[in-house]
């Protein structure tokens, strides 16, 4: 078992590196680059998130991505090959691969799915 203070390291580190995923995740990001920017070395950032996040760095940054990409997605004005540039992406093909082990289907299929569900009025109301 960790000491308090250990336990408290951690969780302040893991909610520092969360906040730069939500909010960078189309960048291009590296546990490195996040581990200098929160002072952490890069073992200490893996075991925050290993131990506070029940997770890998990349699975988070990857799962933000693509519940991002599916927020996007059910939106009419966007493609899918915008949305995966949007959420990281260079290669569409990639990010289709990335989308389908999360959401369980393709992009196109989850943008259909989306559309049926929501229907056309509320598409238009997040568009304006």
């Amino acid at each position: 078992m960790h000491r308090p203070s250990t336990i408290s390291l951690r969780r302040s580190l893991y909610e520092e590196a969360d906040a730069i995923v939500q909010t960078e995740f189309e960048r291009d990001l590296a546990l490195d680059e996040i581990a200098r920017r929160v002072a952490s070395s890069r073992r200490q950032l893996q075991r925050a998130f290993a131990e506070v996040g029940r997770t890998t760095f990349r699975d988070r940054l990857t799962n933000v991505r693509m519940d991002r990409a599916a927020e996007m997605l059910a939106r009419p004005d966007l493609t899918v090959r915008e949305v995966a540039r949007r959420v990281g992406y260079r290669q569409p093909a990639q990010f289709a691969k990335a989308f389908r082990r999360r959401h369980a289907v393709s992009p196109s299929t989850y943008r259909d799915r989306a559309r049926v569900i929501h229907g056309p009025a509320e598409h238009l109301s997040h568009a304006a």
